[in-house]
């Protein structure tokens, strides 16, 4: 499991895909409604004008003191749904981050979101 102490302290931290590529530097974590724990981070790709913010799953992530490591490989990540680096994710856009990943979806009873920014 993603430690969930100081999630503010990982900002900024590169994110190193299962293959050892470096995916970008961890920008926002998206916890889970249903559990409050931690489920997808937000990380920042591309260079100047062409920066984007792609999903990956914390699910079994690593951390060391310099980075995070994701169960994902690079491509797979890099072919992830994405945001503007000022965007949001919109709640018709859930199923597709999910989707991308191989991982079940569904909203909350009343159809609430799955996911939450921290």
């Amino acid at each position: 499991m993603f430690p969930a102490e100081n999630l503010r302290d990982w900002r900024g931290h590169r994110v190193i895909g299962s293959d050892g590529g470096k995916i970008g530097t961890l920008e926002a974590i998206y916890v889970d409604t249903r559990t409050d724990e931690p489920a997808f981070a937000t990380v920042k790709t591309g260079g100047l004008g062409r920066a984007r913010l792609i999903f990956v799953p914390l699910d079994g992530a690593t951390v060391a003191p310099d980075h995070v490591k994701v169960t994902v490989d690079r491509k797979q990540a890099k072919s992830a749904p994405a945001i503007d680096t000022d965007g949001e994710l919109l709640a018709d856009a859930e199923p597709e981050v999910f989707s991308h990943y191989g991982i079940d979806y569904s909203p909350g009873p009343t159809g609430e979101r799955r996911l939450a920014r921290r």
